[in-house]
């Protein structure tokens, strides 16, 4: 490494436990005259407890220790295994004579005698997003090898940084890397606001491209990635305290997706209410938990609840966290309501046919884990000025001589009576009780968030999900926190006259309407459950909950979530 360079870092561990889970634990800094060392908590205790069906149990697994550097140095000094740069389709632009024009990448170009030109415009690299070209040097450079990563049109978004940190995770696994640096070819003209932002989507990339979750897999490949270097995006306090965020947020993003990945046999209602527990006795300094069984709900008037509930033989767990700061006043309430379906089979309305996604089911709980994703990183992060509560009604949809039928009606904790025609529309009758509970603890706003509806995914696809609320102050709120996080929301509307298809001759509603515009006719369900008082937002994360293409969970919702409670702290 070049004497000139000036190096600070902060560092984000993974750190082996008996743990069968990924968690990322929280940081202390102590400054050093040249680096920062980090000392870890004691880490959470290990994620699942037992398996209830089938044998199986999540195996223990190794974890890597995980540091990131950000470094002020020029890319054709590095030394290490892997320079990951982040590509954009301008940067890609040729001279006349074929070579690059952008100067950091002519300078790597030059270094290697042009073999880096060459072997891009081969491989007919543009900069696209998701292009990349790998090349192994023997000779020019000190690195071992050199990644050309694809930004597309554009380097100023969250996403597409956070792409490029998930690429170089990925050429850094192909290539069994242990030290890899990340560097944009043109970051002229940012602004320090940007440089943090890029900083912070790069880590949470390369952190969530590295994480596997290999629980339930015989056999697993150990990452030998160590150290990760982001170059060229300043030093100092505010980029350490960023990606020390990025570390609290992709903690939580993780054990969220974990949760999610669990499968109903093993993550039931009582694991979902452990692991919250948990949650709570690991950073007990800030956190409580209350955990209502059946009766207790009943004593409540949970009729909505506990009618999905009473098919399994898996009893419900009603799962309240608060959180309160550790210091000072609270100056507000906030609630986070997920829905917790451990698994949905449909009941007497089961869920038959191609598309019904009956074998997926375990990420019927998504709302949840984001819920609990967020109350994990916010254990660590421990904002001022800020109560919150996490709320979820934990339960399994099954079909049983006890269960709810068609036809049915309940009677939710504020008096009003549903008519049950589909028990595969279960989630919102959940969400009904613990939207009132919610009120009822005098939370000023509340964002609910839950895989609800296929009606939506046939809206929006499998990458954005539906926003409703009457609030147009929280959606502004919201969407400032997506935008910082990069998770893609689209706002759609609460149509009152389609409430009409939602009444019932016998009772106060039905819980579903006609197929037609089914999403709204879900979030005018759960309005009928919200104090006309408190600023409420439902997310209908049906289609970001689960990545197809990868065949696991995404951990959605949980690094917006985190976002917006910051931003009401003091």
């Amino acid at each position: 490494m070049a004497s000139s360079i000036v190096a600070t870092s902060t560092a984000l561990l993974f750190t082996s436990t008996s743990s069968s889970s990924l968690f990322l634990n929280t940081l202390t800094i102590r400054p050093t005259p040249h680096r920062l060392s980090l000392a870890s908590q004691p880490p959470p205790r290990a994620l699942m407890a037992r398996a209830t069906l089938g044998l199986t149990n999540p195996a223990n697994t190794e974890t890597p220790n995980l540091s990131f550097a950000a470094k002020e140095a020029h890319v054709a000094e590095w030394e290490g295994d892997l320079l990951a740069v982040g590509v954009t389709e301008k940067d890609s632009a040729r001279n006349a004579d074929s070579s690059f024009q952008n100067p950091v990448l002519s300078a790597l170009d030059s270094k290697l005698g042009g073999l880096l030109a060459q072997a891009s415009s081969e491989e007919d690299f543009t900069g696209k997003l998701g292009q990349s070209t790998v090349l192994r040097i023997s000779s020019g450079l000190r690195s071992k090898r050199v990644a050309l990563l694809g930004l597309g049109p554009a380097n100023s978004t969250v996403v597409a940084f956070k792409a490029l940190g998930e690429a170089a995770a990925a050429a850094a696994k192909s290539s069994q890397a242990g030290h890899v640096a990340v560097a944009l070819a043109s970051s002229d003209g940012f602004s320090a606001e940007l440089k943090l932002s890029a900083a912070f989507a790069i880590a949470s990339g390369t952190v969530l491209g590295t994480f596997e979750d290999s629980r339930y897999k015989s056999e697993s490949k150990k990452s030998a990635l160590k150290a990760v270097d982001i170059i060229g995006l300043g030093t100092g306090p505010e980029l350490e305290k960023k990606l020390k965020y990025a570390g609290d947020v992709s903690s939580g993003i993780i054990f969220g997706r974990e949760l999610v990945n669990s499968p109903a046999n093993v993550l039931t209602p009582g694991v979902l209410a452990e692991e919250a527990s948990k949650i709570a006795s690991t950073y007990s300094d800030v956190f409580t938990a209350k955990i209502l069984d059946a009766e207790q709900c009943k004593e409540l008037k949970m009729g909505s609840y506990l009618g999905v509930a009473a098919a399994s033989a898996n009893p419900p767990h009603f799962i309240h966290l608060c959180y309160k700061p550790p210091s000072g006043p609270v100056n507000i309430k906030l609630a986070l309501v997920g829905k917790g379906l451990t698994f949905d089979s449909g009941g007497y309305n089961i869920k038959t046919g191609p598309g019904c996604l009956i074998e997926l089911m375990k990420f019927d709980m998504g709302g949840s884990a984001a819920v609990f994703g967020a109350a994990k990183a916010l254990g660590q992060i421990k904002p001022l000025g800020v109560e919150v509560h996490f709320i979820v009604a934990a339960c399994e949809n099954m079909i049983s001589g006890t269960g709810m039928r068609p036809g049915d009606i309940v009677t939710a904790s504020n008096g009003k009576t549903i008519e049950v025609n589909n028990t595969d529309a279960e989630g919102r009758l959940t969400l009904a009780d613990a939207l009132v509970y919610a009120c009822n603890q005098g939370a000023e706003k509340i964002v609910d968030l839950a895989t609800l509806t296929g009606a939506c995914i046939i809206a929006l696809g499998s990458s954005i999900a539906g926003v409703f609320t009457p609030s147009d102050d929280l959606a502004k709120e919201i969407f400032d926190a997506s935008e910082a996080s990069g998770e893609k929301l689209w706002r759609l509307p609460l149509e009152e006259s389609y409430w009409e298809s939602m009444k019932s001759g016998v009772a106060d509603m039905v819980n579903t309407g006609g197929r037609q515009g089914g999403a709204i006719m879900a979030a005018l369900f759960l309005k009928q459950f919200v104090d006309e008082k408190v600023q409420w937002m439902h997310i209908d994360m049906a289609g970001p909950v689960w990545n197809d293409k990868q065949r696991c969970a995404t951990g959605f919702g949980v690094a917006t979530l985190v976002e917006w409670v910051l931003r009401n702290a003091s």
